[in-house]
């Protein structure tokens, strides 16, 4: 399932370097894993973008998901924690998610490290970023799928605040390439959360 809006490799490397980040370049299938959170603050859609860029062969090759990088209506308004709805701050977390299960059910990209999280409290669908309300922790802010049989077009409850791709074909195809990366380096990845604002154009 194609984004809403896509992205040049120019484009996300330009703005993930500016930004003082690593951009991993050396060997094959050393995975660049890129969230674009999209500008509009519309809720409970998969309107944002999952980038993905790796050298396949010495040449550099990209994928792009439609995905959500906030949670659902349904964790907005009734938030699993009594500090609010976790939503992840935008940067970048080195070496902080693994292949392992989500919910125990199956294999996805899952927390091991702490992540800053805002909290939104107030139930009124607008999604909120007030710095004062970051907390920081293991929350199981996952890199997962929504539905298991095809493409999701709601949030709903597949995201209390992880990272969801909307279709399930797309998400097969994320967690071969994380095999096979972690096959040549380690079973740990980084994951770069950008605005779609911050995005460079050419």
């Amino acid at each position: 399932m194609k984004p809403q809006k896509q992205y040049s490799l120019d484009q996300i490397k330009s703005t993930v370097i500016a930004k003082g980040y690593k951009w991993f370049e050396t060997g094959n299938f050393n995975l660049n894993l890129i969230g674009i959170r999209n500008s509009t603050g519309v809720t409970n859609t998969f309107d944002d973008t999952f980038f993905i860029a790796y050298k396949d062969a010495d040449k550099w090759k990209t994928h792009q998901y439609a995905c959500t990088t906030d949670p659902g209506d349904d964790y907005l308004e009734n938030p699993l924690s009594k500090q609010g709805t976790a939503i992840l701050v935008p940067g970048q977390y080195r070496s902080t998610w693994r292949i392992d299960k989500h919910q125990g059910l199956y294999d996805a990209l899952k927390q091991f490290k702490a992540v800053p999280v805002y909290r939104d409290s107030n139930k009124d669908h607008v999604y909120n970023h007030n710095p004062d309300s970051i907390t920081d922790g293991i929350y199981g802010i996952n890199i997962h799928r929504a539905s298991a049989t095809g493409i999701s077009v709601k949030v709903d409850k597949w995201s209390a605040g992880c990272q969801v791709i909307a279709d399930r074909a797309d998400f097969a195809n994320l967690m071969y390439l994380a095999r096979v990366s972690a096959r040549l380096y380690s079973n740990s990845f980084t994951y770069t959360l950008l605005e779609a604002k911050d995005i460079k154009s050419f």
